[in-house]
């Protein structure tokens, strides 16, 4: 049973007790499901993954637990009358602000918004315990079992410490100097850091839209044929936009995330897991060329990519807990030196066709995040559909400048090819 620390990326995107931070992962389904299959389909589910079996505990030690219960409630299932094609967004929005924070309860809910032929199923969990690929692969085992009850799950055993991840000829010794150093710069810097009065006061918002099949195509083609990846040219185009909207406000750089599991191959594809590590990229200034832009940043992104350690970012950051409450709180308060965080989830590995019913769309992650610059675009594809969620609050950038920088990226994207 599980009972460890939360690991300093986990707590960065714990917050706190009193702050949510969810991410809401969305599928729209037309056919028939029963109630019983769900509640089959979730306790098998729950049995799987020991961190659906866990609490976070404050009371153990200095920093938050991940508690195992063995009387932990069921994953609960939250019925909903769907009236109109859009209440699946209402629903998303609305778990944004939801806590997890009774002691019985699991990290995690499912809403069913049920309607006659057509449904959206919601899962919802704290941040802390997910990423994009635990999203799909939450799904996808929940639409498997809803078609088959009896499908197999095979449970898992979770790690106990970053220390699981390190490899035989790790040289502990010079890396606790080095962290040590780390540490001291960290509270350097924190200490003069600049913060803003502003904050995020809980204005947060959603665009979503869709791309055409037709669109995706000419994109994913045109990507290849100039030798660049769709991530490439999105972070270009979506720079751009902030650029030719924002003018001299814009910061010409995103922060990506990349898949954990390329670099840490136990940490399976079908395990939860909250921890991304990112890469910064940037477009040249003065240079409008978006297509030039995005060959850059492929190079670019591979170099990073490739000098990344992923096992030693995760031990490092565990002796940078002291200052957890103070890069959050800069979180909270500082602009931050770029424009948004673009996360590609790329092709969601999840079937269409089932016994009983069929999936329609997959729709990108929506995030609230409490921070002052909580820019945030999820893209994601999904029957030859390119999806788009793109996420701030109101404080920091109003919803209409936020259209005006969706609909320019649109255009670049679709223009620059």
């Amino acid at each position: 049973m599980i009972r460890r620390p939360l690991m300093m990326v986990e707590r960065i995107m714990y917050v706190d007790p009193e702050t949510p931070l969810n991410c809401v992962y969305t599928a729209r389904i037309s056919g028939q499901i029963t109630e019983e299959n769900f509640t089959t389909a979730l306790v098998k589910i729950q049995q799987k993954h020991p961190l659906l079996r866990a609490v976070i505990d404050h009371k153990i030690g200095r920093y938050p637990y991940f508690t195992g219960q063995k009387d932990i409630e069921p994953i609960p299932l939250r019925i909903v009358e769907r009236k109109a094609e859009d209440d699946w967004f209402r629903e998303s929005e609305r778990a944004w602000f939801q806590l997890f924070e009774e002691p019985r309860k699991p990290l995690a809910e499912v809403v069913w918004v049920k309607g006659e032929n057509v449904s959206e199923i919601l899962w919802v969990m704290p941040h802390c315990i997910s990423d994009g690929t635990t999203g799909v692969t939450l799904m996808r085992e929940l639409l498997s079992l809803l078609d088959n009850p009896y499908a197999p799950l095979i449970p898992y055993v979770a790690f106990e410490s970053v220390d699981d991840f390190l490899p035989s000829d790790f040289n502990a010794g010079i890396k606790k100097y080095k962290a040590s150093l780390y540490l001291l710069f960290a509270k350097l810097f924190f200490s003069i850091q600049r913060k803003s009065k502003k904050r995020n006061v809980g204005n947060n918002y959603a665009i979503h839209w869709k791309m055409t099949p037709e669109d995706t195509k000419l994109i994913t083609e045109k990507c290849k044929a100039n030798g660049i990846s769709v991530h490439a040219l999105l972070c270009s185009a979506v720079m751009q936009a902030f650029r030719d909207v924002q003018g001299d406000r814009a910061k010409g750089k995103v922060i990506s995330p990349v898949d954990v599991r390329h670099f840490i191959p136990e940490i399976k594809e079908d395990h939860l897991f909250a921890f991304a590590p990112t890469v910064e990229l940037s477009i040249k200034k003065g240079s409008k060329d978006v297509m030039a832009n995005a060959k850059q940043i492929k190079k670019d992104l591979t170099e990073k990519i490739n000098k990344m350690e992923a096992r030693e970012l995760l031990w490092m950051g565990e002796h940078m807990h002291p200052v957890a409450e103070r890069m959050i709180h800069m979180l909270k308060s500082s602009e931050g030196g770029h424009d948004i965080t673009l996360s590609n989830m790329g092709k969601v590995n999840i079937p269409n066709d089932y016994k009983n019913f069929k999936l329609e769309t997959v729709i990108s992650p929506t995030v609230a995040f409490p921070w002052l610059n909580s820019n945030t675009l999820v893209t994601s594809t999904y029957n030859q559909q390119m999806d788009f969620t793109f996420m701030s609050n109101e404080n920091f950038l109003p919803k209409k400048e936020a259209y005006l920088i969706k609909d320019k990226a649109i255009e670049l994207l679709t223009t620059s090819l």
